[in-house]
């Protein structure tokens, strides 16, 4: 592993052309072989309402007039009119929450198969691209999600007034799938106090799997992996030959985003983190890249980089490197 990565990693003082490993990962129509098969459907279950959370979370206006309302003039009309439209809003803060807890489940599945045995990163990544493309749309996903929520303050607003109503007025839920009890509200309210919510459940997903697997996995197993992904999704981007493979336009863009997501996520599980001159992952490279892409693309994944990793203000981390992300 450690001279795969030797041979990806690039050196900018170097005056010699760097090797580099040209692999090409199908995010498009990656099949599942039969050992995968059980792992990929447990997956394919959970991802299935991916993209209908998203859209919900897009479409997100919340009961702010109606909460406004109900606080300002405390009615009987008004606060049961609050009541009705905080309610179903509440049911589906839930079900994204529950999402989260979803992903918590099946991401140490996925880096049980890509990450334990004696194939290296890349045998991995050649001989599993179901569950390589697989994770890389949880990682789409959850930078997607915490976009939109961070643009969604709405979320903990409506929140917040469902448990002070609960609390203070002794409301009870309606039964079914909108129950909330005043636990699970708390722990939904841990949930969306955090900046970026889905980021910190994948992270800690990953760092049970790192420390639940220790004595037969080791952490190098886990962080070359993200790394050697990394580094393999920007020579893709790079190298014409393997982007000209792509059959549909927005492939790049959620390369981009798995690229981006692999940085971060590396940077939270590695001690040391994804900045440090010793680092395998190609941070200069990646954020070189993603400049040359129009600002509508690069901006989100870039402020991704700036505020939602661990240790890119850390001293050990190079001025260039800062100074890119600066810029």
């Amino acid at each position: 592993m450690g001279k795969l990565l030797s041979l990806l990693a690039r050196d900018d003082s170097n005056c010699c052309t760097p090797q580099k490993y040209d692999l090409f990962l199908d995010f498009e129509n990656g099949e599942p072989s039969e050992s995968e098969l059980e792992t990929y459907q447990e997956v394919k279950n959970v991802l299935a309402s991916a993209e209908g959370i998203l859209s919900e979370l897009a479409l997100y206006k919340g009961a702010g007039r109606e909460i406004r309302e109900a606080i300002t003039t405390p009615t009987d009309e008004a606060v049961a009119a609050a009541w009705v439209v905080v309610l179903p809003l509440v049911a589906r803060l839930k079900a994204f929450y529950f999402f989260s807890l979803d992903i918590q489940r099946v991401v140490p599945l996925i880096l049980d198969e890509l990450c334990s045995g004696i194939m290296s990163p890349t045998q991995h990544l050649e001989s599993q691209q179901a569950l390589v493309k697989q994770f890389a749309d949880i990682l789409e996903f959850v930078l997607k999600f915490d976009e939109y929520k961070m643009k969604t303050p709405a979320l903990q607003n409506d929140l917040s007034y469902y448990r002070r109503s609960v609390t203070r007025r002794g409301f009870n839920t309606i039964e079914g799938e909108a129950a909330v009890s005043t636990e699970l509200a708390n722990r939904m309210s841990l949930f969306y106090a955090q900046a970026t919510p889905m980021l910190r459940a994948l992270t800690q997903a990953t760092e049970n799997f790192v420390k639940q697997n220790k004595d037969i996995i080791p952490i190098e197993n886990t962080t070359e992996t993200l790394a050697t992904m990394a580094k393999v999704c920007l020579r893709m981007l790079e190298t014409p030959s393997l982007a000209g493979q792509f059959e549909r336009e927005e492939t790049e863009l959620l390369v981009l985003r798995v690229m981006v997501g692999l940085i971060i996520l590396y940077d939270h599980i590695h001690p040391q983190g994804a900045f440090v001159r010793s680092s395998p992952v190609d941070v200069k490279g990646c954020v070189r890249l993603l400049r040359e892409q129009a600002p509508i693309k690069s901006e989100p994944l870039l402020n991704a980089l700036r505020y939602t990793t661990k240790h890119l203000n850390e001293d050990a981390t190079p001025k260039q490197i800062k100074n890119l992300l600066a810029a």
